[in-house]
């Protein structure tokens, strides 16, 4: 009998080895190479006959018949929003998250949403049975008789269920559980993963069925197996939010039929997940009044404006280094707005440590957001609020001047719509536009003029 040929794969980055090593040369982790048999033969491996491959020839571009893709709307607005407008027919979409954060209620909904519609769906759980499946659909209120559920993780037996019923969409819940009996690691491992995504993939395409899986997370917030899942897949959907809170956020990282800047909220109630259409009375909500340090943005998220709370907290440090620190943006923006604050504006931040933080849990990284950031700085350095109904919008350089920033005649749209009285931006955004009658606009050139004006007793 000939000797099994086996290799050393790495199961966080999918390093191959012919030997053993203590230390993978691809990601510089300890003791994360495992024996694996190499199972590169693919004589025995399932095929999805829903579709005979032909014999293709190579076409001139301006020869190939351009088609629009129909696209599967749900009745979540915010999830089609995300997606790019709606599920493409044959896609194939993964949804990472922490535990708990609501990923199967979210997918559950939709597949009752799209079973109502007379279209039937396939919803394998690789983690629950069927009967737990069912309870959590009976929270929910779903009734639908297209709606089909299986509890199963071998992929040969998963690929002969969708072939033979033949649904409009599939859910895998999750890809962590799934396994072929070729491969011979543990489900969850590297070659696990991709070789099952590797055959949805290749079903996916082949029959026009959309599938959506579903991916853990790591410690670190990415989605757990190689780096090459997310390369596979059509579109990367990642489902934030803290578990004790009520509101979720889902975020487009990778999707190739639509922008990766659309973010879609949600709120968890009892009955499921409830779509917020207006997010920026969500994140004003709460927020308090006469307090220095705190400003309001209205940042853009894709096509949507969302108006945004900054807060900031300048106290003396107690450390020889003082502290900077951000939640929500990036912590390399703070100490360079504050240096620009101490050289064009003469602000004597060396002896001040510097919280900064965006309300609501959102994540903001765009330049609009500097006026913003700078002001509240300033407002919490020299304990003067700024008013309540002003809005705070553009991008600071290094020399402090204020530069244009996009899509501001939306943005003001959004803050008057919400009873603000007052946009500070620059002065270059001003042409080419008509403000709503009901809210003032100024036009500031420099951190200076904005500081000014907004900070004005």
């Amino acid at each position: 009998m000939a000797k099994r040929k086996t290799k050393y794969v790495c199961q966080d980055c999918g390093y191959e080895s012919a030997k053993w090593m203590g230390k993978c040369p691809g990601c510089n982790n300890w003791n994360t190479l495992v024996e694996e048999i190499d199972a590169s033969s693919t004589k025995n491996r399932h095929t999805f006959s829903g579709v005979t491959a032909s014999g293709s020839k190579p076409e001139k571009i301006t020869a190939v018949e351009a088609q629009k893709e129909p696209r599967v709307t749900t009745k979540l607005k915010e999830f089609n929003r995300v997606l790019g407008g709606g599920i493409v027919p044959g896609s194939l979409a993964l949804i990472g998250g922490d535990p708990g954060i609501g990923k199967s209620t979210l997918l559950l909904q939709v597949s009752a949403q799209l079973a109502e519609k007379e279209l039937p769906v396939l919803y394998i759980s690789g983690e629950e049975s069927t009967r737990q499946t069912k309870l959590r659909a009976d929270r929910l209120g779903i009734k639908s008789e297209l709606l089909y559920v299986l509890s199963e993780t071998n992929m040969l037996d998963i690929a002969n269920h969708i072939e033979q019923l033949r649904p409009s969409f599939v859910v895998i819940d999750s890809i962590q559980t799934i396994f072929r009996e070729e491969v011979t690691s543990a489900p969850g491992s590297v070659s696990q993963v991709r070789e099952c995504t590797s055959e949805l993939m290749r079903i996916a395409k082949t029959s026009g069925i959309p599938i959506f899986i579903v991916g853990h997370v790591t410690k670190e917030g990415a989605i757990a197996g190689p780096r090459l899942l997310e390369h596979m897949v059509d579109a990367v959907l990642y489902f934030e939010g803290e578990r004790h809170h009520s509101y979720r956020i889902l975020r487009g990282v990778k999707n190739r039929f639509g922008s990766t800047n659309e973010m879609g909220i949600f709120e968890m109630k009892e009955e499921g997940l409830r779509e917020v259409m207006n997010p920026s009375e969500i994140f004003l909500e709460e927020r308090s009044q006469g307090a220095s340090g705190s400003t309001v943005v209205a940042s853009m998220e894709g096509t949507r404006p969302v108006l945004v709370e900054i807060q900031a907290l300048i106290s003396p440090t107690s450390y020889g280094n003082p502290r900077r620190m951000a939640t929500g943006i990036d912590h390399n923006r703070v100490p360079l707005l504050m240096a620009v604050l101490e050289k064009r504006v003469g602000l004597m931040l060396q002896t001040s440590d510097a919280y900064i933080k965006v309300a609501g849990g959102v994540k903001l990284d765009e330049p609009a957001i500097d006026l913003a950031i700078a002001v509240s700085i300033t407002s919490s350095f020299r304990d003067q609020p700024t008013r309540p109904d002003d809005i705070f919008i553009g991008e600071v350089g290094l020399t402090g001047e204020i530069r244009r920033v996009s899509r501001i005649e939306q943005r003001v749209q959004e803050a008057a719509k919400l009873g603000f009285k007052r946009v500070i931006c620059p002065q270059n955004n001003l042409d080419g536009w008509t403000a709503p009658l009901d809210i003032q606009i100024v036009g500031v050139n420099t951190v200076q003029e904005a500081l000014e004006v907004g900070l004005a007793r």
